[in-house]
C-alpha cells in the first residue's frame, strides 16, 4: 500500500489516495479545487481507476467535493450511517460556513463501525469515533500500522473541535482512548502534517490534551 496526500491547504482537508490492488480515496475536500485534485491524482493513477471514496465524516471541508469526484471516478461512496443523511439530502450541516451548498450524492455503503474495506493487499478497518461529529470514523490498516484519523486527532497531539453541531467532548475522549489501543506507526489526519514512524506518541499526546480541554 502506498499513500499519497493531495490538497490539504487552507480549509481544504487532506485527501489521501490509497494505491493498493484496489484504489481508494479518503475524503474529497470542499470541491472548490476539484481540477487541482484531479491534476494531482493523475500524477499517480487514472482517476477512473478509483473504486472507493471513503469519507471520514460529514463536514463540508471533507465531503463537499464528493459528488463531483464521484462523477469523474464513478466510484462507490462509503461513510458512516449517522453522516450519510447530510449527503443524501444535501443538508446544510456546515456548507454555509464556506458560502456553499452541499451537493446531494448517494451513499452506496452506510458504515456502522467494525467493517473491513478490502483493497486486496490492504485492508481498512472501520472504527466508529464520534465526538468531532456524529458520523466520524477512522480507518486502520493493520499491516502497515497506519491510521487515517479524520478530524478526531491530529499530529502533535491536536484533537478535533466539538463545538459544531453533533460534537461531544466526552464522546471524543472515549474515541481517542479507543484509538490509543491500536498499534499505530503512521498517522494520516484530516488536516496538517502526517506522521511516519512514531505516531503512537502523537496519539498519547492527543489523549492527554483531550482530558484538559
Amino acid at each position: 500500500m502506498h499513500v499519497a496526500r493531495l490538497l490539504g491547504f487552507g480549509f481544504e482537508s487532506n485527501v489521501y489516495l490509497i494505491l493498493a490492488e484496489k484504489i481508494a480515496v479518503i475524503d474529497t475536500g470542499t470541491g472548490f479545487y476539484m481540477n487541482d485534485l484531479i491534476d494531482e491524482m493523475q500524477n499517480y493513477v487514472n482517476p477512473k481507476d478509483v473504486e472507493y471514496i471513503i469519507l471520514t465524516h460529514e463536514h463540508f471541508d471533507h465531503c463537499g467535493g464528493v459528488k463531483a469526484l464521484q462523477d469523474i471516478c464513478d466510484a462507490d461512496i462509503y461513510m458512516h450511517e449517522r453522516g450519510a443523511e447530510v449527503l443524501e439530502k444535501g443538508l446544510d450541516w456546515s456548507a454555509s460556513f464556506f458560502g456553499a451548498e452541499q451537493p446531494k450524492a448517494e451513499v452506496k455503503v452506510k458504515l456502522h463501525g467494525g467493517e473491513i474495506i478490502d483493497l486486496g493487499d490492504a485492508k481498512l478497518h472501520v472504527i466508529y469515533t464520534p465526538g468531532h461529529s456524529k458520523g466520524s470514523i477512522c480507518l486502520y490498516e493493520e499491516k502497515s500500522k497506519s491510521l487515517f484519523s479524520g478530524d478526531t486527532i491530529f499530529a502533535y497531539g491536536g484533537i478535533g473541535r466539538t463545538d459544531f453541531l453533533g460534537g461531544d467532548k466526552f464522546e471524543l475522549i472515549k474515541s481517542i482512548k479507543k484509538l490509543k489501543q491500536l498499534d499505530v506507526a503512521n498517522l494520516y489526519p484530516g488536516h496538517g502534517d502526517y506522521i511516519i514512524g512514531d505516531a503512537k506518541a502523537h496519539i498519547e499526546m492527543a489523549e492527554r490534551n483531550s482530558l484538559i480541554f
